[in-house]
Order: C-alpha cells, then sequence, then structure tokens
C-alpha cells in the first residue's frame, strides 16, 4: 500500500514534471477548518477545505453576512459568530473508518494531455484513492496528509480524519439517474437543498450567488468565469438543462489555444474531465456552467468564457437550478 504522502506527490507530479518533488505539509488552522465547513454546510462554499485565510473564505463570510443582513466586513467577526452559534456544534473534522467500497476506482493515471489520447480511456476517473477522498470530503491531498500523517496507510480499517462534510440526508430523488445519484453520495452533496429562482454570476467578485423567489441569497460558491481571450458573455440566459457526469465534445476551433493539427475528440466522462461531473447548459449556445477537474485552481486562473466551480459545488448547483432557471451574468 502507498502511503497518503507518496499519493499526494504523484497527483502534484501530473500535473507538473515527472520531476516534482513531493509537497510540503500545509500549515491549517483547525478553527479555521471548522469555520470553512460550518460555511460549507450553510451553502456558502469556501471553496477547498484547507484551514487557511485567502479570498474564497472572504468571499463566503461575506455571502453569509449579505444573507443574514450583517455588516459585509468579510471577516469572522462578532456578529458573523453570533449568527453562526446556531451551527457551531457541528466537528468541524469526523474520524472515519476506510472500507473497500470507499477505496474503489476505477483509476487512472497518468491521464495524458492529449485529449485524442485521453479520447482512448475508458473513463477521465481519479488517478488515485486519495484524490477521490479528496474531493468527498471537499479539500485536498495535502490537506489530508496534514490532518492525518504521511504513514497513514490507505486500505480498508484505517482510521482517517476528514473535514465533516457529511450530509445530513442522502434521501436523493428517485427520478434521478442511478449514476448521477451515487455521484452525489460520493460528493457528499447534501439531498436537501433550496430551489434557485435565479443565478447571479459576478465577474468582479469571482462568486456565483443562487436567489431563492423572495430575492433573498440562499447559495455562494466560488467560480472562475473567461478570461481575455474568451470573456463572460455578460447578459440575461437561462438553464436548458444539466447533463450528468458528461461526456465532452473537443472541438478545437472553439479553443484558441488549441494545437493547430488538433481532431475533434469525443472524451470519456469522469471528474477528471474537462467540465468535471456536471455540465448545466445554458441558452447561450458553446457556454454552461461546470465542475472542474482542478478545485484548487477555482477563481485563481481563466476559463474558456464558461462558468466553472468544484465538482462539489456544481453538482449541488444542478440540484437547485431547472430548466427554464434566469442565468445572469454581470461585470
Amino acid at each position: 500500500m502507498l502511503r497518503l504522502l507518496a499519493f499526494a506527490a504523484a497527483g502534484v507530479a501530473v500535473a507538473g514534471s515527472a520531476q516534482t518533488p513531493a509537497p510540503s505539509q500545509p500549515q491549517i488552522d483547525r478553527n479555521l477548518i471548522k469555520l470553512q465547513v460550518v460555511l460549507d454546510r450553510l451553502g456558502f462554499s469556501p471553496g477547498v477545505i484547507d484551514g487557511r485565510r485567502g479570498m474564497s473564505l472572504t468571499a463566503a463570510i461575506k455571502g453569509f453576512q449579505t444573507a443574514r443582513d450583517l455588516p459585509v466586513t468579510g471577516e469572522p467577526d462578532a456578529a458573523t459568530m453570533q449568527a453562526l452559534r446556531p451551527y457551531w456544534g457541528t466537528e468541524g473534522t469526523k474520524v472515519l473508518t476506510l472500507n473497500e467500497r470507499v477505496l474503489a476506482g476505477p483509476y487512472v493515471n497518468p491521464i495524458p494531455k492529449d485529449e485524442d489520447q485521453q479520447a482512448r480511456l475508458p473513463g477521465l476517473f481519479y488517478r488515485s484513492p486519495l484524490e477521490k477522498l479528496a474531493e468527498m470530503f471537499h479539500t485536498t491531498p495535502q490537506v489530508l496528509v496534514a490532518l492525518n500523517s504521511p504513514q497513514t496507510y490507505l486500505r480498508p480499517g484505517t482510521k482517517v480524519e476528514f473535514p465533516n462534510v457529511l450530509p445530513t440526508s442522502r434521501s436523493y430523488d428517485p427520478k434521478l439517474e442511478e449514476g448521477w445519484r451515487a455521484t452525489l453520495n460520493m460528493l457528499n452533496v447534501d439531498a436537501v437543498q433550496p430551489q434557485a429562482a435565479k443565478i447571479v454570476v459576478d465577474k468582479s467578485d469571482k462568486v456565483l450567488r443562487a436567489y431563492d423567489e423572495g430575492g433573498r441569497l440562499v447559495a455562494q460558491f466560488q467560480v472562475t468565469t473567461g478570461s481575455e481571450h474568451d470573456p463572460l458573455p455578460l447578459g440575461t440566459w437561462k438553464v436548458n438543462g444539466s447533463d450528468y457526469n458528461p461526456k465532452f465534445h473537443f472541438n478545437p476551433d472553439l479553443f484558441w489555444d488549441a494545437k493547430k493539427d488538433a481532431d475533434k475528440a469525443m472524451l470519456p466522462p469522469g471528474p477528471n474531465g474537462p467540465v468535471g461531473v456536471v455540465w448545466i447548459d445554458i441558452s447561450k449556445p458553446h457556454y454552461g456552467i461546470h465542475g472542474t477537474p482542478e478545485p484548487a485552481l477555482i477563481g485563481r486562473t481563466e476559463s474558456h468564457g464558461c462558468v466553472r466551480l468544484a465538482n462539489w459545488n456544481a453538482a449541488r448547483l444542478a440540484m437547485m437550478v431547472k430548466p427554464g432557471t434566469p442565468v445572469i451574468f454581470q461585470a
């Protein structure tokens, strides 16, 4: 069995070069992990749960403060902590025992860079059990190493400490596809979600906000929105529908940075695919709201015009919207 740190190093090497050194364990604040977990549960996602301050946590706090009509400071000030007090009994982390089911693949490693080679794979699956576990618990491999130990073995019977994002309900709508219900369960997405009457994507704040029928902010997620080459298409659109665990039709004509000799390719589904676990199609042709294979980069990189979220947040959003839900892209 490989150890946690060995898996983390392998994941970084795939993203970089074969000579990429093993990452150092991050400094994490367990009080911040608890704050991030509570906000995540309430629908104001701090992105990856990492026990550190940053723009994603600040944005999540601002979202919660706005929803509760508090002064919007972006800080866990006295008024904010008082408003969070009813939820503060939640454990920030939870020790769980690994079993064969949670460690089961399939896995694929390495994932080739070229789309024509990716198209030959059976699926764009997780690279390792550690990558899967990190996504299940809305965090990173490096944080799991820091919460536990580089000597922790990933095998049935091992006790591992995770951010406590376990849902209160897994009673997913039986009308949903079985494979999609399995994905929601694996990503620890709660079956109980508010219904969004309107979605607003704010380019400047790098967040997506969901509002209910009364205009109340009910959820907020960090996003990546467009680039200089492919700017976010400002305006009002609507949701056409959602494609769960989608394949991805790679058309080099739609990508300014595609290789000149690249061919069209149909990429298989999987969490490490270009659009992650779900594609929420909107009325603007070729644009959508979707997941990502790199959750730690949300809000920190550019996209090809579409709106990217961490897979667990994209899955959660897909439960909140329906065909016809207005989608507003603003600067």
